[in-house]
């Protein structure tokens, strides 16, 4: 039996980050992903914040950078816009469009070179507490292998069983589970090339329509909603959407994604002896983007950082991981808990006053954009927003 001490699964951003930083602390780490390509198929719109990369000590490269993104428009039911772009503000949450198959196999990459051994196409069928540990069990190529670790790291994404069959509860309650359907398209028209675009209100119940440019004309053309919101699936909103869209009269779709994307908040438990939970799967989720790079990373990299003190200090019971647990609440509760009531606040509107807040923006000046920046303005021009949200800013 192959014996080591850290085993993470799932090789998305935050469990590559995690077998990075738990490599970079000295453990002997083993990666595996039951995909036969990492990154591939991508999951997301693939949007993330420039500050975000940095505070990871991530160099942006144009081999996964798609597009810079230049400003965002936002339109309401009726057609009204609310256009922020670099010309008229400050972007300080300005990002990147990445090209997550490139991006997810780059921080594989990161992690192998710190030290990490990577197992593509392998699929964890089962999972044992052991008294130092856990057994995992692997099926690959038709090959059956157990293998034994002192900390296992769950990274396995939202519909993931490893921390399930560990007895952790899983992150998300059903109704707290978006479901999300992105075409990638070339034909695209735009009107402002480089701006990210989100349609709200009943075109997607519980969640929003994006368009986010990827150079010349391609886009992510996507959508997330809350199917209990909803009364039909994801898929014949999007295209619904598609078929009334004049930028998209022309356009083809090259590529499908669906998932699902926890946006309840951080789960309660993210530890347990010999075991930790990130990503995903731990619900490390923005609620209101149902962005999760850069928090993921984030989960991932405290998650790798205790595990490798753990292992050091001989240590890997609950009680010294609890620190993990610590760190992640102290590193993205604040963003989390704030957009999860932005997000509450949203879904309690109709078409109508979503209408009416746009129209209340027209003409209102920002210094700059930010989500933060934008629900402060909110808080000023509706009553409403001004009860739910008066402790966010």
């Amino acid at each position: 039996m192959i014996e080591t001490d850290v085993i993470v699964v799932g090789s998305g951003p935050a469990g590559s980050s995690a077998a990075k930083h738990a490599a970079l602390g000295g453990a002997k780490v083993i990666l595996m992903d039951k995909k036969s390509e990492i990154g591939a198929p991508k999951r997301c719109a693939e949007g993330v914040s420039i500050e975000g990369l940095e505070k990871l000590g991530i160099e942006p490269s144009p081999r996964w950078v798609t597009k810079k993104i230049e400003g965002v428009r936002i339109q309401t039911p009726d057609g009204t816009d609310t256009w922020l772009t670099e010309d008229e503000v400050k972007l300080p949450e300005a990002g990147y469009i990445l090209e997550r198959k490139v991006f997810d196999k780059h921080m594989a990459m990161d992690a192998a070179r710190a030290g990490a051994e990577i197992r593509i196409k392998t699929l964890v069928t089962n999972v044992e507490k052991v008294e130092d540990g856990f057994l995992v069990f692997t099926e690959s190529m038709g090959k059956e292998e157990v293998l034994k670790c002192k900390i296992l790291i769950a990274a396995d994404g939202p519909e993931g069983h490893v921390a399930r069959w560990a007895g952790l509860r899983p992150a998300a309650k059903a109704k707290e589970m978006e479901s999300g359907v992105q075409y990638e398209m070339c034909n695209v028209e735009f009107e402002k090339p480089g701006v990210i675009e989100f349609y709200l209100g009943s075109c997607a119940p519980g969640g929003y329509v994006w368009i986010f440019p990827k150079g010349d004309d391609i886009a992510n053309v996507g959508l997330a909603i809350l199917p209990h919101k909803a009364e039909k699936t994801a898929i014949e909103y999007l295209d619904d959407f598609v078929a009334k869209s004049p930028y998209l009269k022309n356009a083809q779709a090259v590529e499908i994604n669906v998932g699902g994307d926890p946006v309840g908040g951080m789960s309660k438990k993210l530890y347990d002896d010999n075991i930790l939970v990130c990503g995903d799967a731990a619900g490390q989720v923005n609620p209101l983007t149902g962005g999760g790079i850069i928090s993921g990373m984030t989960g991932g990299m405290c998650a790798g950082q205790v595990a490798a003190q753990a292992i050091a200090e001989g240590d890997c019971s609950k009680k010294f991981l609890k620190q993990y647990d610590t760190m992640a609440h102290d590193e993205l509760d604040h963003e989390i808990k704030r957009y999860k009531k932005v997000q509450e606040y949203l879904l309690t509107l109709s078409d109508e006053e979503l209408n009416e807040i746009a129209h209340a923006f027209e003409g209102e000046k920002f210094d700059k954009i930010s989500t933060t920046e934008i629900v402060k303005k909110l808080i000023k021009l509706s009553p409403k927003a001004l009860l739910k949200l008066g402790k966010f800013v």
